[in-house]
């Protein structure tokens, strides 16, 4: 009891760590940075608040349309035209200085035209049977909540505040609702359908069995947006964000200057580490010890040079010969 009270309070003392040393990066950068994206928020204010008009005018004025129409066609939209560019090169196999990028070499080359049309057609279930009543049920809860729709856009600072605590949230929800999906009672009738791919492409995002996809999927980014009461332009502007990043995760390819992949990819080749979005919460409790001791976590890193990754670090010997 002693040696898992003291792992804790040393587990919270790397998070304290982590969040204080990123908050005074924040800190120091802020005035810089805050001072060259205000500036142009506000001399383009005027121009984002006419084209939010027109969005608004072309959806008959109705915060329904807008809220529930408008969203389906922008998370869909967003979310096929990021996967576009990485089934191009899976299915093509082109270009070919790309597939140095590509985290688990031996695996799904070529992709397996069988599993990719069933992750197209779950898919494509999950966004039109669950996500359009998901869509309508959300807008109803942010009707109650007085989110704007129509009307005046919020700040800038406003809005960096709301994605601040939008990414909290995403963590939270997202963190212990996916540890409790690998729960043993219940991981083989509803996550397992997600980790049939233990080389991930970013379309497996979104593959998941129904229940799946509401509480891990769509619940996470939405709760930021609801408890803010935000602005559906603020939280259209997250919701692509949270799909972008979920399919850069999924991807299978640590490009330069992309997120890392690293820890995703290595959760669906292990399944028992790396369930949260940023990490913090793995730190936190210590499921991401065994992936902080892997070749995976040297290289998770946001590459800014064209050297691979798996250049920089190599596997050893031992494992080629495996």
């Amino acid at each position: 009891m002693v040696v898992i009270r003291q792992e804790l309070v040393d587990s919270i003392k790397k998070v304290l760590f982590i969040l204080s040393t990123c908050l005074l990066v924040f800190v120091a950068a802020r005035n810089s940075i805050t001072w060259h994206l205000q500036r142009f928020w506000g001399a383009s204010g005027d121009f984002w608040q006419r084209q939010w008009e027109n969005v608004y005018v072309l959806f008959g004025s109705s915060d329904a349309l807008v809220c529930i129409v408008g969203t389906f066609i922008i998370t869909t939209g967003i979310f096929w035209l990021a996967n576009a560019f990485f089934m191009i090169i899976d299915l093509t196999g082109k270009p070919v200085a790309l597939f140095r990028y590509k985290i688990q070499p031996e695996k799904n080359n070529p992709l397996p035209k069988e599993d990719l049309y069933k992750a197209v057609k779950q898919v494509l279930y999950n966004q039109v049977v669950i996500g359009i009543p998901f869509i309508c049920v959300a807008y109803q809860a942010m009707k109650w909540r007085g989110c704007g729709v129509g009307g005046e856009l919020p700040t800038f600072h406003w809005v960096l505040l709301e994605l601040s605590v939008f990414t909290l949230f995403e963590e939270i929800v997202f963190y212990y609702s996916h540890r409790l999906l690998h729960h043993r009672a219940i991981y083989k009738y509803i996550h397992k359908r997600h980790h049939e791919w233990t080389a991930s492409i970013g379309l497996v995002a979104l593959y998941a069995h129904p229940i799946e996809h509401i509480f891990s999927n769509l619940l996470p980014p939405f709760i930021g947006p609801l408890l803010m009461g935000s602005h559906i332009a603020t939280s259209w502007m997250w919701f692509c964000i949270a799909l972008i990043s979920t399919t850069v995760a999924h991807c299978g390819y640590h490009f330069p200057f992309l997120p890392s992949p690293e820890a995703h990819d290595y959760h669906h080749l292990k399944f028992n580490q790396n369930y949260g979005v940023m990490g913090v919460l793995d730190r936190l409790h210590g499921t991401d010890d065994l992936f902080r001791e892997t070749k995976a976590y040297q290289r998770h890193f946001l590459l800014l040079g064209m050297t691979p990754v798996s250049q920089q670090y190599p596997d050893s010997p031992k494992k080629k010969a495996e």
